[in-house]
């Protein structure tokens, strides 16, 4: 029997600030991504997401509210610390949040230079007053200044003179010697050295790096590998899956943020290329697991547009009943998010907020499937409804759902 779980992330859309906000992050106390996007614009029209019953869980006056909708529904907390799409990503899938530390780079940048020296690059820091790292006068090592305080680091390159390969090795030597969330190695093509160095900025809470748009990496060419601290892929649903020999594919930002060795990638963050090729992998993949992330939402949320996070949603909502039409009675889809980012909130960065959880069968009975304590039930009710290992996290909510 072929069976099939179709996970859907619209990154960022979150639900409601999560209560442990007023102790940890009182700037994100009354964010609700979904909600405010809707006041913002009342006129979004999204009537797939209606049916399958979005308003049992935002319950908003200008939303249709299904009494019997076609998905159960509810809403996941966030287990890892902050509101991180790496984090998120890799719960999704099933990784139990380790504990990492927030620092600037300036604070490991003497530890990461030594490393790179040893490793056989060049490194300097040109400029004291405005530090970073530049190895073999190409690539830069800094702050990501597109994100939350000392959460992230970035390794950035002019792709036309220097391989992501070379790239790749110097992000591994820098992940190796701290331990913060992430290190991101990133390039681009059509960037020259000189430009991406003029790309370097101080933000006004003193954190120092490329600024990624202005340096015009994701222009063309574009290649992203992100190196998260204590991520265990081999308890991770897609990898659970190849390994029993099941088909896996990553379209969108899921791709570059989740590590399946052998697993079919489908780079992309346009959000009508990410839902064409969801709908173009249900005719390839008989027997496994396609997982998608819609990035243009977080995008819209970081840029503080309401307006425009609400077509990217209507854009999905226009493509779902191509979903739902292809699926059989052997499918499951689910519909989540890994955080928020309330573009009303007051500032640009992810908010603490649960998400929203929308999970379709055909033929099968809409349940409350309450409010869960972890993004990672999705993985550990994706390994259950395809009879696999379990997760590293996560509690299955399968057995709550019943055939009619």
């Amino acid at each position: 029997m072929s069976r099939r779980v179709i996970i859907l992330i619209l990154d960022s859309l979150g639900a409601g600030y999560m209560e442990d906000a007023k102790d940890y992050h009182p700037q994100d106390i009354g964010a609700n991504t979904f909600r405010h996007i809707i006041d913002t614009v009342p006129s979004l029209h999204i009537p797939t997401l209606e049916k399958l019953g979005i308003n049992k869980v935002i319950h908003h006056a200008t939303l249709q509210t299904c009494e019997t909708p076609l998905a159960s529904y509810g809403c996941l907390n966030l287990m890892h610390h902050g509101a991180d799409s790496f984090e998120g990503h890799n719960e999704i899938m099933g990784n139990k949040p380790k504990k990492t530390y927030l620092a600037p780079f300036i604070d490991n940048m003497e530890e990461v230079k030594a490393a790179l020296e040893e490793a056989g690059y060049k490194v300097k820091v040109p400029d004291e007053n405005l530090p970073y790292l530049l190895v073999n006068d190409l690539v830069i090592v800094a702050d990501n200044i597109e994100t939350d305080y000392g959460q992230i680091y970035n390794v950035s390159a002019p792709l036309d003179y220097i391989p992501f390969e070379e790239v790749l090795k110097i992000g591994q030597v820098v992940r190796g010697h701290v331990k913060v969330n992430r290190v991101i190695a990133l390039g681009g093509e059509n960037v020259t050295p000189t430009h991406l160095q003029a790309s370097v900025e101080r933000r006004e809470d003193g954190l120092v790096g490329v600024n990624s748009p202005k340096s015009n990496v994701y222009k063309q060419g574009y290649q992203v590998r992100h190196l998260g601290f204590g991520i265990t892929p081999d308890y991770q649903l897609p990898t659970i899956a190849k390994k029993a020999g099941l088909e896996v594919s990553l379209v969108g930002k899921m791709q570059d943020v989740i590590f399946c060795e052998e697993a079919r990638k489908f780079p992309g963050v346009d959000t009508e290329k990410v839902m064409k090729d969801i709908i173009s992998e249900m005719d390839h993949v008989q027997h496994g697991v396609i997982a998608a992330t819609v990035q243009e939402t977080d995008l819209a949320g970081h840029a503080q547009d309401a307006k425009r996070y609400a077509n990217r949603i209507e854009l999905v909502d226009y493509y779902l009943p191509s979903i739902l039409e292809k699926m059989t009675d052997e499918d499951l889809l689910i519909m989540s998010a890994d955080h928020g980012n309330d573009p009303t909130i007051g500032h640009n960065q992810h908010t603490r907020e649960k998400t929203y959880l929308l999970a379709y069968q055909k033929n099968v009975t809409s349940v409350n499937l309450g409010v869960r304590e972890t993004l990672s039930d999705i993985a550990a009710t994706g390994a259950d409804f395809l009879g696999l290992n379990k997760t590293e996290n996560g509690t299955s909510f399968l057995p709550l759902i019943q055939r009619k």
